[in-house]
């Protein structure tokens, strides 16, 4: 199958989450099961800066575009799958986030931008911009690739397409007076199309014209299909409820393997979990923390959102220091949660270590120096520290949601007789929630032999890659084998 895969961000390239992880990792995963799987992305200016190999492929002229939109290809770093980049200077070339300004707003022309690039998309999955390559099926992610659907609906004999739901809270809504600027096909401002409450919906494009919808594990597939979840949008999901699959993501263990992870001090595997006590006390030193290899290190990876759960952590930071424990978090995001963990590191300056903003080798380094990784969301589509902490040995604390719940296995007596226990979970989004779970992490940090079972057995999980890349091979079969060809009334897009 020739498949083009359209994300708006793919590691090593740019991240800003865990989109960026699974667009860099599942193409890789999927070439590997001998599919021509080709990944696009937009040219930003920090994945030109770069400097990895690329080459002038076409040109397109695109509605609403000044000038001539470049198309580079080269290779996915570290891999051989195929990159297209979208080189529309007025759209991409400038610093900073993709998405948000310094200040953390939106880009004003988000909208323009992302449409530039779903036309983008479009234009090579159909062949129309000459590169003699046509795709069976286009894979799209999240809101930022929403219009790529319905443009395809409009083509005669297009491609099937896929659409993934990263998380559904992102949804891509703008005014009538963009999207009249947009010059897109006036019948698609309808409630039955792209209209969703009086404003234009790029993630609804994906939703109503894909020929099928996936999200990144299933028990979010069957919570998005709820008010509590859902957005407004739960009746059209429940409307394509057999259409809808949740596939786990896979985490790439050639990155995320402690035994050859190259951002921590020692490696370590299941038969020398002595070494993980090295990398804590390495991590407590770059923190500036005293080392204490008694006390339990917890550890937060993490953007700084109510989503995360973030303000439930701090309700409970007093009483999980009068443990005696430690906490270091890594991450950025609402400045008020910022705020509150500079003042608690401040008042405590040897029980918590902070680092505002991203840090690939730190995250591998946390990763591989904690005790207990916190995850309390409110939400989580799929999630992918708390995998990464099973791994590393590191005993995952989550909130039973979404790939949390699908991911980690509660230790109960029953499930620590049948030695399946991977952590800890609980379910009301609620401090009170949280701390039961943290105290009964503490309970079994406190028996070596207990905990260091719970270390293994979580070690021992195979989430990787080429299980979630089979599922969607599956899938695209399906949905080709399944799929009539329909006559569409073609539309200038």
């Amino acid at each position: 199958m020739n498949i083009l895969f359209a994300s708006s961000e793919a590691h090593p390239l740019i991240k800003t989450g865990g989109l960026a992880d699974v667009s860099g990792s599942l193409p890789r995963a999927i070439l590997n099961q001998h599919q021509d799987i080709r990944l696009i992305i937009p040219a930003y200016r920090q994945v030109l800066k770069q400097g990895n190999r690329v080459e002038l492929a076409a040109y397109l002229d695109l509605p609403g575009v000044d000038e001539p939109v470049r198309i580079l290809c080269g290779r996915l770093p570290g891999s051989k799958v195929v990159l297209y980049l979208v080189d529309s200077p007025a759209h991409f070339d400038r610093e900073g986030n993709p998405y948000t300004m310094d200040d953390g707003d939106p880009w004003p022309d988000n909208a323009l931008r992302f449409s530039v690039f779903c036309r983008a998309v479009h234009a090579i999955a159909v062949d129309a911009a000459g590169l003699g390559w046509r795709a069976d099926i286009v894979h799209c992610n999240d809101w930022q690739t929403g219009l790529v659907p319905p443009m395809l609906a409009e083509t005669p004999h297009s491609p099937a397409s896929i659409f993934t739901i990263h998380n559904l809270a992102y949804q891509g809504l703008f005014d009538w007076d963009t999207f009249e600027s947009l010059g897109l096909p006036l019948h698609w401002w309808s409630m039955e199309a792209l209209e969703f409450h009086d404003q234009f919906s790029f993630i609804k494009g994906g939703l109503v014209f894909s020929d099928w919808l996936t999200t990144v594990s299933p028990t979010y597939a069957r919570e998005i299909r709820t008010r509590t979840y859902g957005y407004g949008l739960e009746g059209l999901l429940n409307h394509r409820m057999d259409t809808l699959t949740g596939i786990l993501n896979g985490v790439d263990y050639t990155v995320w393997n402690p035994g050859g992870d190259p951002h921590i001090p020692v490696p370590y595997n299941r038969r020398s979990l002595f070494h993980k006590a090295e990398n804590k006390r390495a991590l407590l030193e770059r923190f500036g923390l005293p080392v204490k290899d008694a006390v339990p290190l917890f550890a937060i990876i993490s953007r700084l959102v109510g989503q995360k759960g973030i303000d439930l952590v701090l309700e409970i930071l007093p009483m999980l220091l009068q443990q005696g424990a430690q906490l270091v978090v890594l991450g950025s995001g609402d400045k008020l949660l910022e705020a509150a963990l500079r003042k608690a590191r401040t008042q405590n300056p040897e029980s918590i270590g902070l680092h505002i903003g991203y840090d690939e080798p730190l995250a591998h380094h946390i990763e591989a120096g904690a005790d207990v990784f916190l995850m309390p969301s409110r939400f989580e589509p799929c999630g992918l520290n708390q995998i990464y902490s099973l791994r590393y040995g590191t005993v995952p604390v989550v909130r039973r949601t979404g790939g949390l719940a699908d991911t980690v296995v509660d230790t109960t007596a029953e499930t620590l007789a049948d030695k399946t226990a991977t952590g800890f979970c609980f379910d009301t989004p609620a401090a009170p929630a949280l701390w039961e779970a943290v105290e009964r992490a503490l309970h079994h940090y406190r028996a070596p032999e207990r905990w260091q079972h719970l270390i293994e057995t979580g070690m021992r999980q195979d989430f990787s890659w080429r299980r979630s890349a089979e599922h969607y091979i599956e899938l695209y079969e399906r949905v080709l084998t399944q799929r009539q060809p329909v006559t569409r009334q073609a539309t200038t897009l």
